[in-house]
């Protein structure tokens, strides 16, 4: 039993090494864009997104990221530290560090160690203490709401922008091809005595 739990941790040690931390994620953002981003510098094994549960909000705030080795997720951190996430055609700035093993939810518990739990009641030394936190939590979810908030309607106009440039790239693209089909790029060719297939 404490071969296993010390090989299982050795694994989980090694995957962590390989792994990268992103946030500031845009809520459009799929495994399939985190792949085509890193692609440039790194294999991707796979992509878990982090759920933030205290929030009514399905979005994907950030990702663990899977590589194939430890140099491809210091490459990739670098990478992403100098120069900025490309979704649809638009630059977002997202922080990118070396996943720690505290970022996993499915992180195997250290070989020989235990945890004990007891419950507070009020008059414990302990009970002030928690309170306090209790309340800071409630505060800060109310902030995080507003952030959350202002995020989305930002990224609407973002996305709403991205719209008109690829609906404005489409009508460019589509005019030269009907340019090109109907002839009149050889007309115009003809007039200015420009030889359309030099070399």
């Amino acid at each position: 039993m404490g071969e296993h739990a010390e090989k299982e941790h050795a694994d989980f040690e090694a995957r962590v090494k390989r792994t990268i931390y992103i946030d500031h994620l845009s809520p459009v953002v799929t495994r399939q864009v985190i792949r085509a981003a890193l692609s440039q510098c790194a294999n991707v094994v796979s992509v878990e997104f982090i759920e933030n549960y205290t929030i009514p909000y399905d979005i994907p705030a950030a990702a663990l990221v899977e590589l194939d080795d430890e140099s491809q997720a210091k490459s990739a951190v670098d990478l992403m530290r100098d120069f900025p996430f490309i979704i649809g055609g638009m630059p977002r700035p997202v922080r990118a560090s070396l996943a720690r093993p505290e970022m996993f939810a499915d992180r195997p518990s250290l070989p020989g160690s235990k945890m004990e739990f007891l419950w507070l009641k009020q008059g414990d030394p302990e009970y002030d203490g928690m309170s306090k936190l209790k309340s800071l939590a409630k505060r800060q979810e109310a902030e995080n709401m507003a952030l959350i908030k202002s995020i989305l309607e930002e990224e609407k106009e973002l996305a709403a922008q991205q719209q008109i440039m690829l609906d404005a790239n489409y009508y460019k693209y589509d005019l030269l091809e009907s340019i090109v089909q109907n002839g009149t790029i050889k007309n115009l060719a003809g007039h200015y005595r420009v030889n359309l297939f030099d070399s």
